[in-house]
Formats: C-alpha cells, structure tokens, sequence
C-alpha cells in the first residue's frame, strides 16, 4: 500500500503555477507503483488546493487515475478540507468502473466507508475505513447553552465514535469473510502532538483544534493528511501523516518530501518505508546583510533551473529602495525572487519599547495581544487567521476564569 496526501492540484504560489511539478509528481508517482508493484494508493484528502480547482487540474487529476489503472493498482481517494464534497463526487461513479474509489464526506451510508482492497486475483486482501475530512454537521449536532469546552468534547468524542463504528464495521466484515487480512484506516485532520508548517491552513472542526491520537480505532495502519510536513504520530510507527510531495511553502524546504510504502503479509503488518520525492522545482531560502547576499546568490549564476527565491534582509537600517537593491542583485541570476521581507526586529526590542509597562499591570488579554501584534499577518487570509486565534485565546481564558462553567 502506497500513502501520499496533500496534494494541492491548481494551487498557485505566489503567482508561480505547480503545473509542471505536479505532472512531474503524478508521472513518478505511477513510475514508483509500478516498480514497487502496489496494490493500492490511499490519497488523504486536499487532492485539489482550493473548491473551485481550475480546468487543468482536474484534467491531471482525471489523466493520473486513467494511468494508474494500466498498472493494475486500486485507487483510493479522501476528501480533504480544501477539497469541494460535489466536485469529487461528480465523478464519483465513473471513476469506480477505474477500479478508484472516492471517498468524499462522512454523509455517506456508514457501510460504504468500509473499502474492501482486492489482489491481483481479485480476492479481498484488506479492508479499509475509508474516512475523509469530517465535517461537525456530519456527525454532530449542536446543543444550545454548551460551553466551549463542551463543544470541543462533544466534537473529539463524536469523531472517535464515528472512527470505531467503521471500525467495528470493518471488524465484522472480516469475520464474515473468514479471512485474516488487515484493517486500514485514513483521515484527515490535526491530530495532537504533530509539528505544522506556514501552507497548513488550520483547520478548525467546529472548536476542535486537534484530536487525540487515542481516539483513533486499532487499526493495522492509519493514513492520515492535512499536515505537510511526514511524521508519525505519538510515536506510533502505524499512524503516519505522509505530507504533501512537493513544498507549499517555503519554510517546508528543510524536509524531504515523502511517499509511504507498507506491506503487509497473511494479514500482519511487516514494513513501513518511505520513499523520497524528488524535487521537481528548485527552491531555497537566503538570509543576511545585502553584501552577504551578494556574495550567497552568486551560486544561482549558471544554474541549468530557474530557482524560487525567498530573502529575508538584515540590515539595521530601513532602505526605501531595498526591492530595488534586490533587483539588481538577482538580475543576471537564474533566479525568481518570490518572497522578500525584511528581518523582524527582535522581540527584545518590542518589549524595550513598553518598558514603561510591568507585567501585572496588565491584563491576560492585553499581554495575550501584544504578543500577538509582534507577529506578522499578511494578506486577508492571514488576517483571519489572527482574528481565530484571538477568538481561540477568549475560549481558553474563560475556560480557566469560569470553571465551574466549563465543567
């Protein structure tokens, strides 16, 4: 079994389309299916970047499964947060005649999220809980008067219930079939203890900011997307996030990009591989003075790619004309600069600026604010992002003043 994830098709960074690496991914990726000889590819969720995902990557989309199905491997595709539940389903029913099946929202009937896994010889060899991005109206229903904290619990234990009635499911369906083969299971969301990346747009179920890897069910192994950047969770070397196979953000480039490769043997789990993706476009980050800069963008002087660049300036003193400077610099390089930002000044010297202020002088919410104004929010998306987590912070505070209320 194959695990990838997070792919992201149509997605634009900073301007720059992923076209051309994305193709490059799908193309290796049905390469690496047919060396390894898998049976299955499990894709958990936000196959697509955004709901209304451009002409193009749906064509890409559509031509990969078409490919995939010439090397005999079962397809099995998630619904992510960023995915459209109506443009998965769309094609729903044409795509099972391909041998892929889709796997959009948790509203389907409980029984079709148990994906029977087929060898070559058409037999059952493993069965999986097929479960996507959930989505609280899916499996939850609002109680008017509960507290945040309430709505938080009510959500983590109506995700776990719904990942063991699968389970239980697929456990049943076993027994029927008289046979010893594994149960797999996926998902799609931010389970606690795992590290983010800047691209991870949060998601928030409801109040639910991150679930407990102790509601998963026992499955032999969970595929799990939304997080960018590979890693196991608590520990577990069957709970596995396999990340997105090329950096959506620069901040990602000191990771290698991964694909997750399990086998399994008369129904027993007997290795967990990884398999590094290659980097398609080439992408890095510099940092320091001008002159330093000067000096360590001279290596992009005969590069045979063009380089994504993203620069972050040192100097002390604020130059008017430092996108200029830039400019000339990277001119006669084969290099794109994408991303360039001064350096932030050192949190030392925000609070120097209040040092008028002591600490218990002030408020939870005023101290919680200029901390938070010490950060940098860009862009309208960014911008709500502060606007959830000063919310979030409201919640947890009251929490911790009005326990009796959040009992």
């Amino acid at each position: 079994m194959l695990h990838t994830s997070d792919w992201h098709l149509g997605q634009s960074f900073f301007t720059k389309t992923r076209k051309d690496e994305h193709q490059a991914f799908l193309s290796w990726l049905v390469e690496q299916v047919a060396t390894q000889g898998v049976d299955l590819v499990i894709v958990a969720g936000d196959i697509f970047d955004t709901s209304t995902p451009p002409s193009y990557a749906r064509e890409m989309y559509n031509q990969f499964i078409v490919q995939l199905q010439q090397t005999g491997c079962q397809l099995l595709v998630l619904g992510g947060n960023h995915d459209s539940v109506s443009v998965l389903n769309e094609s729903r029913q044409l795509l099972a005649q391909l041998n892929t099946q889709v796997i959009a929202s948790t509203a389907l009937p409980a029984d079709q999220q148990v994906v029977e896994v087929h060898n070559r010889q058409g037999e059952v060899a493993a069965l999986v809980c097929a479960i996507p991005f959930v989505r609280p109206k899916d499996v939850l229903q609002s109680q008017a008067g509960e507290s945040g904290l309430q709505k938080r619990q009510a959500l983590g234990e109506a995700i776990s219930a719904h990942y063991h009635d699968i389970y239980q499911r697929a456990v049943d369906k076993k027994q029927q079939l008289g046979q010893d083969i594994p149960i797999l299971a996926t998902g799609h969301l931010t389970a606690l203890g795992v590290s983010t990346s800047d691209s991870v747009r949060d998601i928030y179920i409801g109040t639910l900011e991150g679930f407990a890897a102790d509601g998963f069910p026992p499955a032999d192994y969970i595929a799990l997307g939304h997080i960018h950047r590979p890693q196991k969770v608590a520990k577990q070397d069957h709970i596995r996030y396999s990340g997105s196979p090329i950096p959506l953000s620069f901040d990602e480039l000191g990771t290698r990009k991964q694909v997750v490769l399990v086998e399994f043997e008369q129904g027993r789990r007997v290795s967990v591989d990884t398999l590094q993706v290659p980097l398609f476009q080439p992408m890095a980050v510099h940092t320091g003075t001008l002159e330093q800069l000067a000096e360590s963008l001279q290596v992009y002087a005969n590069a045979s790619q063009t380089v994504w660049l993203s620069i972050e300036v040192e100097n002390q003193d604020y130059l008017s004309d430092l996108q200029s400077r830039i400019q000339t610099l990277t001119e006669p390089l084969n290099a794109d600069v994408l991303q360039l930002r001064r350096a932030r000044n050192p949190r030392r010297e925000a609070l120097t600026r209040q040092s008028k202020e002591s600490l218990h002088e002030l408020t939870p919410t005023e101290v919680f604010d200029k901390r938070l104004d010490m950060e940098v929010f860009e862009g309208d998306e960014e911008r709500q992002r502060k606007a959830r987590i000063r919310m979030q912070f409201k919640q947890v505070l009251s929490a911790t003043q009005n326990p009796e209320e959040a009992s």
